[in-house]
């Protein structure tokens, strides 16, 4: 197995600055903005964008987290049952601009499950979609409105998202599986 760091701590900072200005220009604000991190690696990112956001308007959008275990479309394929986190969105979504965060997206299964998972706490007037990292290989008509890097990547390779507040450091890593010698 082979891994290649594609962006260490300071890459991944300039990145969510600049998501954080793009969600701003496109939302003409922070009004009715909230941020709403996948857990569990969106969370974190949906944090550091609020921060960031906070550093240059007036106010801090406020975050949400969501556990998507319970929506995915394999919930009964998997081995081990799904682990349930809490979820918590402290506003109401309700005619709100919200934004999904996620460390990646792939095929779009999870982020379908977030879609159906957020209709459970309100009805937002607008659902946009921020990913740290587009690997490609859609399974499903899902678009991220931002992309921080995009990672065109083969099916057998993966992308892991380390990041400080769950790994202890900040990095975004492609992890290429060596063919067997025979």
């Amino acid at each position: 197995m082979s891994f290649e760091r594609l962006l260490g701590p300071d890459e991944i900072t300039r990145t969510i600055r600049r998501l954080a200005h793009e969600i701003i220009e496109n939302n003409s604000g922070t009004g009715g903005l909230v941020l709403v991190g996948l857990l569990s690696r969106g969370y974190p990112l949906a944090v550091r964008l609020a921060a960031a956001i906070g550093e240059f308007e007036a106010e801090r959008p406020p975050v949400g987290r969501l556990d998507i275990g319970l929506y995915r479309d394999d919930v009964t394929q998997r081995s081990a049952p799904a682990m349930i986190r809490p979820s918590e969105i402290p506003v109401s979504i309700d005619g709100a601009t919200v934004v999904l965060v996620d460390d990646v997206l792939f095929t779009g299964r999870s982020i379908r499950a977030a879609m159906d998972a957020l209709i459970d706490f309100g009805r937002p007037a607008r659902v946009r979609l921020a990913v740290l990292v587009d690997r490609g290989h859609r399974e499903l008509p899902i678009r991220p409105d931002f992309v921080g890097k995009n990672i065109p990547t083969a099916l057998v390779q993966s992308v892991d998202v380390h990041l400080a507040e769950l790994d202890g450091d900040d990095g975004v890593y492609v992890v290429s599986q060596e063919a067997a010698h025979a």
